[in-house]
């Protein structure tokens, strides 16, 4: 996809983002080019000082697209619809946050629409006033001219949205994360009704955001390693040494212990006992019983995974494992791989050549650790637009979570023995993640914001971030689109200037700007001063020793010399003490 514009028409405006604040990515000239060069990936990089908005622009795109593709999801749990009577606080489609928006962009479209130029891709206009469904337009229509108006049911909307929206925030952005947050419960409570109403289940969420925060790391890094090739591969041997995957462990907690009400939640509704059959199931789902040994309630939360042996996700996965064995006191499975090429194949053969299905797969299962968390709570965190609403989900032990990934065992070429994940840094672990997020996402189209990616690289892995994202999407189709927000000068560096945002907020109001140079290639200072408004090149301690010292020749009376050989001392190579020193010694020569 290509972002087009978004404009906020909320009288409440969005965050820092007021009522009428309208950025356009692009113009018809520049669109028109990109599309006639066709130069590869390139991220919008979004730069200017702490709480300039720039986060903000990436959590309006966000929480739009969450609203659209709420929607359309045919799967969604009681608590979450709005019911005038049971719910009244629940989604509705014509109120949102923010409540007005207008949002145009190119896609391809996934069914046949009779378009013209844009490359055969669909321009599409979608408004939404304050306190009605959002209208959906097809502007390139060959059939009728400026405005198509569509009647975007779930089929037609679902087709003209982005493939993925897809973020990573390396800090703490509540405020991005949310409307993910929300979607991950969603997931869930797909999955939950279909255990409940024994329907079949797909296996795979039907929603297609995802946050992907350190919970998904080694999913993440686990389908690169095992789909990618030695080429895609490259950015992950070049910078952080990673030669490939020795062996990992997946631990499957299959069944849990409920209360009797979460029981009867998934039977016809009486507290289970009437229809307890002989063979310590009940009559009317296989999914539950209850155990002779503690009299609790047992719950197999993996039915739907288990049990059909082309399809189920948990066999595909023993079919790639190389040894499982349950632990039959606690109901848990454990499934060992050893890696090597025929394991590789293995992965390929069962999830259909693609590290997405893998993921979802494994998403699945990690979604499963939110079953602790009470309807109550779901019901609240659904309407809920609180930043410390992810305080209130519990965070399970280790061995009640219904999937972990243990001994995750990686080659590295700069060290003789294998080494474990969770040894990595903290700057190793984040470019990894980055890279490894637009690796596996790379051949779909999708949209990616990524708030801060860089902030735990060294200064060589900030100067060739761009270079690392565009290796990952070398050779797929130019179908994607990214918004990168950073304060590091070498990201702009390596944009062109119409892909570098600017930001500004004055007077409380949120400003976009295009730099009035060419960034591409650009030095650093030259950025860092025209940009960030930073006109020193050291730190903040050492440019006040040199305005000291500079004072003291201002005021004068001091053997100059021995005031040239103080500031060498004291201070290393700058451009500032070279002009200072300068400066003392030109009036030296005034003097004679």
């Amino acid at each position: 996809m290509k972002l087009l514009r978004i404009k906020i028409t909320d009288p409440s405006g969005f965050r820092s983002l007021r009522c009428g604040f309208e950025h356009h990515f692009r113009n018809e000239w520049s669109l028109q080019d990109e599309l006639s060069k066709s130069e590869g990936f390139a991220p919008f990089v979004c730069a200017g000082p702490n709480g300039s908005g720039k986060s903000n622009l990436l959590e309006a795109l966000a929480a739009i697209f969450y609203h659209l593709e709420c929607i359309h999801l045919s799967n969604l749990p009681s608590s979450f619809i709005y019911d005038p009577e049971e719910n009244p606080n629940g989604f509705r489609g014509e109120k949102g946050e923010p409540d007005g928006f207008e949002i145009e962009y190119l896609i391809h479209p996934k069914y046949d629409m009779k378009v013209e130029g844009y490359g055969q891709q669909a321009r599409v206009l979608i408004t939404k006033e304050p306190g009605k469904f959002p209208k959906w337009y097809f502007l390139n229509s060959t059939e009728s001219e400026g405005r198509h108006e569509l009647v975007a049911g779930s089929v037609i909307g679902r087709h003209l949205l982005p493939d993925y929206i897809l973020a990573y925030s390396s800090g703490q952005n509540e405020i991005l994360s949310l409307p993910f947050f929300k979607t991950r419960f969603v997931q869930f409570d797909e999955y939950w009704n279909a255990l409940k109403q024994q329907l079949p289940y797909s296996g795979g969420p039907e929603t297609r955001l995802a946050y992907l925060d350190t919970s998904f790391s080694q999913a993440i890094l686990l389908c690169n390693l095992l789909f990618q090739g030695a080429d895609a591969l490259k950015p992950f041997r070049d910078a952080v040494k990673v030669e490939g995957l020795k062996e990992f462990r997946i631990i499957i907690k299959r069944s849990i212990e409920v209360s009797a009400q979460q029981a009867a939640q998934l039977t016809s509704g009486d507290y289970v006992l009437p229809g307890y059959t002989s063979d310590g199931y009940f009559a009317d789902n296989p999914a539950i019983s209850l155990s002779a040994e503690t009299g609790n309630y047992i719950v197999k939360l993996t039915h739907l995974l288990e049990g059909d042996e082309k399809t189920s996700i948990i066999e595909k996965l023993k079919r790639c494992a190389t040894c499982s064995f349950v632990d039959e006191k606690t109901d848990t499975l454990y499934l060992d791989f050893y890696v090597n090429d025929a394991t590789k194949e293995a992965f390929k053969a069962n999830f259909d050549n693609s590290p997405v299905n893998l993921f979802q797969a494994l998403q699945v299962l990690l979604t499963l650790n939110l079953y602790s968390v009470s309807e109550a709570s779901k019901a609240v965190l659904y309407q809920s637009d609180s930043l410390y609403v992810s305080e209130t989900i519990p965070v399970l032990a280790s061995d009640q979570r219904i999937m972990r990934i243990k001994h995750f065992w990686l080659k590295k070429s700069d060290v003789e023995k294998p080494v474990l994940l969770k040894s990595l840094s903290d700057g190793e672990h984040q470019l990894l993640h980055s890279l490894g997020l637009c690796l596996l996402f790379k051949n779909t189209n999708s949209l990616f914001l990524l708030d801060e990616p860089e902030t735990h690289f060294n200064p060589d892995w900030r100067s060739n971030f761009i270079s690392l994202l565009r290796q990952c999407f070398s050779g797929a189709d130019d179908i994607h689109e990214m918004l990168v927000t950073t304060h590091t000068p070498f990201l702009i560096s390596d944009s062109k200037p119409e892909k570098v945002l600017v930001f500004k907020k004055e007077n409380g109001e949120v400003g976009i700007s295009q730099p009035d140079y060419n960034t591409l290639g650009a030095s650093i200072n030259k950025i860092t001063m025209s940009t960030f408004g930073k006109r020193e090149t050291i730190g903040g301690h050492a440019h006040a020793i040199l305005g000291g010292l500079r004072a003291r020749f201002d005021r004068g009376g001091e053997d100059k010399d021995a005031l040239i050989e103080e500031i060498n001392q004291q201070l290393g190579d700058s451009v500032e003490k070279v002009m200072l020193i300068k400066t003392i010694l030109d009036s030296m020569e005034e003097r004679g």
